[in-house]
């Protein structure tokens, strides 16, 4: 099977950039890149004037719920949604029912992904059952085929198996990715301010996520460990990551679309699909998550892609489950709210959504070049749409950004040998 990008721009960190040019794909292999390739009738041929062709996008934070709530979102249906929002490559989280913190949990959620377009790289628990009492099998985890650990939805416990966690990952050479939360200040309901108290709604303090950074960074600095900073949302922590990574502490960190772009004002309708974990904080806040962004501060961006069912999300605001579902926006969201604001350039999108989620977990980057596998996403910067979750390839629907206007949009995937493009998984091999 040979499929011709025809007119497209390629953009690549490691070699082509900015260069409109014909890209064949034969077998799932880029063939030949070249200014005008002559098509025959056994080309498939594609008219991509006006987009953008990158190395595939990678999204290191969501969630899959298989094993567990398939009601909510399956691995498939997850893939799927990944492809129509294009991105290649996923890492999905471990608070699953059971628990990631298995050999055999792992490698299921490996099979059912296997020969999607999507690649799917489960993290692990950090600790049994994500209890914070007992480290997980690490070693086993990583042998087959854990890219990281993470207690996510809750930070690890106490400082003592925080430590055991960091030593033994440092070991193994893969991240702990820290959801950083003190508990014993969560539990509420939105932000804590001047909102919260108008609106009636339990708190949740800022200071709560700042204790848990500081502890880390701490942690890290002291074991000479590595650690990644999951959602940061307050000034605080991207103030402490900065002076951190300035004092060579090796710590990451990442933000959510939702932390960039929307504030705790979104509350004031109490729509469900306003909460989250961490909160909608404030305009403040925002701003210093856009600062963290442009100065390098913030590495990764990240969907926290949580899907709920209508049932659950129904419910009173303090009651409703946290989470919105992410892998079908974010790239809309980063080219609007980041790229065409001109707060970051196309390299420093390609940093945070193709590179440096990558980098973190060790993985290969993909690399647009003759003989290279194609692992491909495109996309039009310039395209306006209306998004509409009805049509999502996730089983769920909880969204803020329903029937939000953007500027920017996925066009398509290519990975595995397999395209998706306008609703279709093309098969690009014999």
């Amino acid at each position: 099977m040979k499929i011709l990008l025809q007119n497209i721009t390629i953009f690549d960190p490691s070699g082509i950039k900015n260069e409109k040019k014909d890209l064949l794909i034969e077998n799932g292999t880029i063939f030949e890149i070249s200014d005008s390739i002559k098509t025959d009738s056994s080309f498939r041929s594609f008219d991509f004037d006006g987009c953008y062709c990158t190395p595939g996008f990678f999204d290191m934070h969501v969630h899959l719920r298989e094993p567990g709530r398939e009601d909510e979102e399956t691995i498939l249906t997850g893939a799927n949604a990944a492809a129509n929002g294009g991105i290649t490559g996923v890492a999905c989280m471990p608070n699953t029912n059971p628990t990631v913190d298995s050999a055999s949990t792992v490698k299921f959620i490996k099979e059912k992904a296997a020969e999607h377009l999507v690649d799917v790289f489960p993290i692990a628990a950090a600790t049994k059952d994500r209890k914070g009492e007992a480290l997980s099998p690490m070693a086993e985890l990583k042998d087959s085929g854990a890219v990281a650990f993470s207690d996510d939805g809750v930070a690890i416990k106490n400082a003592f198996i925080l430590r055991k966690a960091m030593e033994y990952s440092k070991m193994l050479e893969l991240p702990i990715i820290e959801h950083c939360e003190d508990e014993s200040l969560a539990g509420g309901a939105m932000n804590e301010g001047e909102t919260s108290t108008k609106l009636g709604l339990p708190p949740v303090p800022s200071v709560a996520e700042d204790l848990i950074v500081m502890r880390d960074i701490l942690m890290a600095e002291y074991l000479n460990a590595k650690v990644h900073i999951a959602h940061v949302s307050t000034k605080k922590s991207v103030e402490l990551v900065r002076e951190a990574k300035t004092r060579g502490v090796q710590i990451t960190a990442e933000v959510t679309p939702h932390h960039f772009t929307l504030t705790e004002e979104s509350l004031y309708s109490y729509d469900t699909n306003f909460k989250m974990n961490p909160p909608l904080r404030s305009k403040e806040d925002v701003e210093a998550i856009l600062e963290g962004l442009k100065d390098g501060t913030i590495d990764v961006i990240a969907s926290d892609h949580a899907p709920h069912s209508p049932e659950e999300k129904n419910f009173e605001f303090i009651y409703a489950p946290n989470g919105i579902i992410g892998l079908e926006t974010i790239i809309g969201l980063a080219l609007t709210e980041l790229y065409n604001k001109k707060i970051l350039t196309l390299p420093q999108i390609a940093e945070k959504l193709i590179i440096n989620p990558r980098k973190i977990l060790k993985l290969p980057i993909p690399k647009i070049a003759e003989g290279e596998k194609a692992n491909l996403s495109i996309f039009n910067p310039d395209l306006i749409w209306t998004v509409d979750a009805s049509k999502f390839k996730s089983k769920s629907r909880n969204t803020p950004f329903d029937k939000k206007i953007l500027t920017g949009k996925a066009i398509a995937a290519i990975n595995n040998g397999k395209m998706f493009y306008e609703d279709e998984f093309i098969s690009l091999e014999k």
